[in-house]
C-alpha cells in the first residue's frame, strides 16, 4: 500500500512538473512579446450604448485573433495587443477623465469618443499628452488644421447625407423633406448640415426645427405636426439606436407612409425588437461591408465576433477598421510606436492591403472635407432595413 501510494504520488508530481514545464514554455513564448496597449474612450451604456459597444467588441475580437496567432510584428519587436476601455457614458467630463487615464497608462492611440461633445472635450488632453484618437464624431474643427491629432473613424453625415438624399431624389422621387433631432449639440449639428445638403440638392425642406428630449419615450406629440406636412422623406438626424425604433413606430402608427432615413449607424436587433415590421424600409448608413465585397478575413472576423459575444452588430463592419489602421500604420513606421508625430508623418503616403474588403486598400482620406488626411477610408454602405436585417441599397466612397 505504501509503495502504491508512493508510486501514485510520484506519478502525480511528475505530471504536475510536466504541466508546469509545458505551461511555462507557453507562457515564456507569450512573455517574449512586448505589450502594445490601445485605448477606447466612448459610450457603452445608455441609449447610445450600441455605438461604443460595437467599437469595444470589434477591437477585442481582432486583438484576441492577432494575439492567438503570435502577436503583431512592428519593426524588430513583436507585440501582444491589449485593449484598455473606458465608458464615458456620453458625458464630456467623463470622456476627459477617460483620456487622462489613457495618458497615465502611456497609451498613445485611442479609439473614440463616439459623439461630438466628447470628441471635442478630449482634444486638449490628446494634444498635450501625445495621443492620436479616432472619434466617431463629425465636427470639422476636429480634423481641420491646426487640429491634427484626431482621425475620423467613419463616413461623416455631411458626406453620407447628400449621397442618400441624391439617391432618393433620383430613384424614389423624393421632393419634400422633414428633419427631426434630439435637443443635443451632436444631433442638432447633424440636422443643420443635413438641411443645408437637402436645400443644395433642390429639395423642399418642410420642417427643420422640430426637436425632442433624448429621454423621450412617446414621440407621438412631436411627430404629429410633421406627419401632417406629408414629407416624402423624414430624416432622424443623429438618432441614437435606442430611440430609432420608437420614432419609427410612432411615425407609422400616425399613418406616415413616406421614407425614413438616418445618417447614424443602427442596430438591427434593437430595430427588430422595438419596431418589428414597422421598421421595414428604414434607410441608414450601415457597416462598411456587404456580402459582395467581403473577404474571407472579414467572414472569419464576423464568425469570431459572433462566437465570442453571441451576436453580431452590422456597425462592427465599420468599427473593425480603427485598430487595423493603427497597427498597419505602426508597421509602416515603427518609430511611431511611442511618437505620434512620426505617425502623422506616415499618414499622407500610407497604403496597405485592406483585409476586409475586396479590391480595396487602407489609406487615409479627408482632403476634400478637411484640407488634410484625417479620415479612415472605409466603404460607405447605405442600407435598408427589412425583416430583421439590413440590405444594401448602394455603396459609395469618400475621397
Amino acid at each position: 500500500m505504501i509503495n502504491r501510494r508512493s508510486t501514485l504520488k510520484s506519478l502525480a508530481l511528475g505530471a504536475v512538473s510536466f504541466l508546469a514545464i509545458t505551461a511555462g514554455g507557453v507562457f515564456s513564448a507569450h512573455a517574449e512579446n512586448k505589450e502594445l496597449k490601445i485605448g477606447f474612450v466612448g459610450v457603452t451604456s445608455g441609449p447610445a450604448a450600441a455605438w461604443g459597444t460595437s467599437n469595444v467588441r470589434s477591437m477585442q475580437t481582432r486583438a484576441d485573433w492577432l494575439n492567438e496567432t503570435g502577436g503583431v510584428k512592428i519593426g524588430d519587436d513583436t507585440y501582444n495587443i491589449r485593449i484598455v476601455t473606458f465608458d464615458d457614458q456620453k458625458d464630456p467630463k467623463r470622456a476627459i477623465a477617460g483620456m487622462e487615464k489613457m495618458a497615465q497608462e502611456g497609451i498613445h492611440y485611442v479609439v473614440g469618443p463616439n459623439v461630438d461633445d466628447g470628441a471635442a472635450a478630449v482634444r486638449p488632453v490628446a494634444e498635450s499628452k501625445g495621443i492620436i484618437y479616432f472619434p466617431y464624431a463629425f465636427p470639422k474643427a476636429l480634423y481641420t488644421p491646426p487640429a491634427s491629432n484626431a482621425v475620423l473613424g467613419m463616413v461623416a453625415n455631411y458626406q453620407s447625407g447628400p449621397a442618400i438624399y441624391k439617391y432618393l431624389k433620383e430613384n424614389k422621387g423624393v421632393k419634400k423633406v422633414a428633419f427631426i433631432a434630439a435637443n443635443e449639440s451632436d444631433p442638432l449639428s447633424q440636422r443643420d448640415s443635413g438641411v443645408a445638403a437637402a436645400k443644395e440638392l433642390g429639395l423642399e425642406v418642410v420642417a427643420e426645427r422640430d426637436t425632442y428630449q433624448n429621454d423621450t419615450r412617446d414621440f407621438t406629440p412631436v411627430l404629429t405636426p410633421i406627419v401632417q406636412l406629408k414629407p416624402d422623406l423624414l430624416v432622424l438626424s443623429g438618432v441614437a439606436p435606442a430611440n430609432a425604433p420608437l420614432l419609427l413606430r410612432a411615425a407609422r402608427e400616425l399613418g406616415y407612409e413616406g421614407l425614413i432615413s438616418a445618417e447614424t449607424a443602427q442596430d438591427a436587433t434593437v430595430l427588430q425588437e422595438g419596431a418589428g415590421e414597422l421598421a421595414n424600409g428604414f434607410i441608414s448608413v450601415g457597416g462598411a461591408s456587404t456580402p459582395e465585397i467581403r473577404t474571407p478575413v472579414m467572414e472569419e472576423f464576423i464568425e469570431r465576433y459572433t462566437k465570442k459575444f453571441g451576436e453580431y452588430n452590422d456597425e462592427s463592419n465599420t468599427k473593425v477598421y480603427a485598430l487595423e489602421y493603427i497597427i498597419e500604420t505602426l508597421k509602416a513606421n515603427p518609430k511611431a510606436i511611442d511618437n505620434v508625430e512620426e505617425f502623422k508623418k506616415t499618414m499622407d503616403g500610407f497604403s496597405a492591403p485592406n483585409p476586409y474588403a475586396k479590391d480595396s486598400t487602407l489609406k487615409y482620406v479627408g482632403t476634400t472635407s478637411f484640407g488634410q488626411k484625417r479620415q479612415l477610408s472605409v466603404p460607405m454602405v447605405v442600407t435598408e432595413f427589412k425583416d430583421g436585417a439590413f440590405q444594401t441599397l448602394f455603396v459609395g466612397q469618400v475621397d
